[in-house]
């Protein structure tokens, strides 16, 4: 067996007796300022080891969401009616969808932004409705003319109103004019309004009886809307629920819309009956009409990765519209480029970079208000928004992808209907940001450096303090002497 001489042989620490050593008062004050160094050079490479450390690169655009690009957004609109609002999207590789409603929601609001009821379905507005032939035959005025006064009597003495709300102006007005007195003549001579009156065909014109057309929430000619008596007369100042009629305006489609309005309705009592099935029109043709003249529109589109537009307007392709009436002002709830960041991602994104995210809804909580009553007419708000996205790999290689986007907006005075537009610019690059990993390794190699570096350092610096004044006694001894 080896010897245990021989073991203590290669001992790199050998040992000197304590009787032998001789204890300082320098020293002490040089262990002491030796170990406060050796704490704060280990709390210093601590805090380098946990602090994230990150590298940034400029590359080519190739993320996995390939070539489109998801928008969404939630934006208020307190003078556009959900009965016209359309969301149409646009770019320079020609694509062009109109009235987008597949991931589209709308919601009545009033002028305080508050939801007046339950998602609102305005179905399409693109679709081109059948007319009359135009023709020189002479018809008489079978509507009667209702302003302000009136309305509100006969809306409560008959059981059934349909009221035809246009503007002389108006082409469509005047398409629909000749098919609508005839209807009226029709409806007339088959329910007369005193033996029968359960239903009474009016109009009202809208540069004249403004307030009217207001009240009822009236932003595109001609607007045809149906006033029923008895369960449709709401408590709250007097109005009451009604409905638009979207159908065909031949004479023919108009006269079956009335007839089937009166069907369900007995003669002996003029009051509705519980059997109101005939007097459902076909789908799509009756929705009920907007409560307020507000819109909140939210949801989401998908664009090709160019520039292109995102148009929020009033559309119709049986309607018109006044401009100088037309208000865009809108309040931005949430504007975002890409999928949606939950909070807990967005936050460890921060974690690297605090500055990271706070363009991705540079957007959020921004109004734009407009009133053409102060200001020049047709006003059309738009916003110029440059995106860039950014890739973040984290040190457990999970990938974070957000869109970040700067904006600028103006208010263009413009000679068509006014618009809220969104143009926006995709950059063909994107940013990278790598996290570094540090291993633990080369911490524990610091950390032993900082200490062996220190002591070393520190029993120099005692040698030399002690020498100095061991010379020093020497040469006064010597003086002495």
């Amino acid at each position: 067996m080896v010897s245990t001489a021989k073991i203590k042989s290669v001992d790199f620490y050998r040992k000197i007796p304590r009787d032998l050593t001789e204890a300082s008062l320098s020293g002490a004050g040089l262990s002491i300022i030796a170990a406060l160094s050796m704490m704060f050079l280990f709390g210093m490479e601590l805090n380098n080891y946990l602090t994230v450390s990150t590298t940034t690169s400029v590359v080519v655009d190739k993320s996995s969401d390939a070539e489109f690009l998801r928008i969404d957004f939630n934006m208020s609109f307190p003078a556009l009616s959900c009965e016209f609002a359309s969301v149409d999207v646009s770019d320079v590789l020609g694509t062009n969808r109109l009235n987008i409603t597949k991931t589209i929601r709308k919601h009545s609001i009033d002028k305080h932004l508050r939801p007046t009821g339950s998602e609102f379905h305005s179905g399409s507005t693109t679709t081109a409705l059948k007319h009359d032939e135009e023709d020189d035959e002479e018809y008489g005025e079978g509507s009667v003319s209702l302003n302000g006064h009136s309305f509100d009597r006969v809306s409560h003495q008959y059981p059934i109103v349909v009221v035809n709300f246009f503007a002389p102006w108006c082409y469509w007005s005047n398409r629909l004019k000749p098919s609508w007195e005839k209807a009226a003549n029709i409806m007339r001579e088959r329910y007369d309004r005193e033996a029968d009156g359960r239903i009474l065909v009016a109009k009202v014109d809208c540069t004249e009886e403004v307030d009217l057309c207001r009240r009822n929430h009236i932003q595109g000619y001609p607007s045809i809307r149906i006033f029923r008596k008895g369960s449709d007369v709401r408590d709250d100042h007097g109005h009451h629920d009604h409905e638009s009629y979207y159908g065909d305006r031949d004479m023919d489609s108009l006269v079956k819309m009335m007839e089937d309005l009166v069907a369900p309705i007995k003669l002996e009592s003029q009051m509705i009956t519980s059997d109101n099935s005939s007097a459902k029109l076909a789908t799509g043709l009756k929705r009920p009409a907007p409560v307020t003249g507000g819109c909140r529109i939210e949801g989401f589109v998908r664009v090709k990765k160019v520039p292109g537009n995102l148009v929020i307007s009033a559309r119709s392709a049986a309607h018109s519209f006044d401009a100088s009436q037309m208000n865009m002002s809108h309040v931005i709830s949430g504007f975002s480029f890409g999928k949606i960041i939950t909070p807990k991602v967005m936050s460890d994104i921060k974690r690297l970079l605090p500055h990271l995210g706070q363009s991705h809804d540079r957007l959020n909580g921004n109004s734009y208000i407009t009133n053409p009553k102060d200001s020049t007419e047709n006003v059309t708000i738009e916003h110029f928004l440059q995106v860039v996205k950014t890739e973040v790999m984290t040190r457990s290689y999970k990938l974070v992808e957000e869109y970040e986007y700067t904006a600028h907006s103006s208010l263009v005075h413009s000679l068509h209907i006014p618009v809220a537009k969104f143009h926006y610019e995709p950059s063909p690059m994107q940013v990278l940001i790598t996290e570094n990993s540090k291993s633990f390794s080369h911490f524990l190699t610091n950390v032993c450096a900082i200490i062996g570096g220190v002591f070393t350092v520190a029993g120099i610096l005692d040698s030399i303090l002690h020498n100095t004044m061991r010379i020093v006694k020497k040469v006064e001894l010597g003086k002495n002497f």
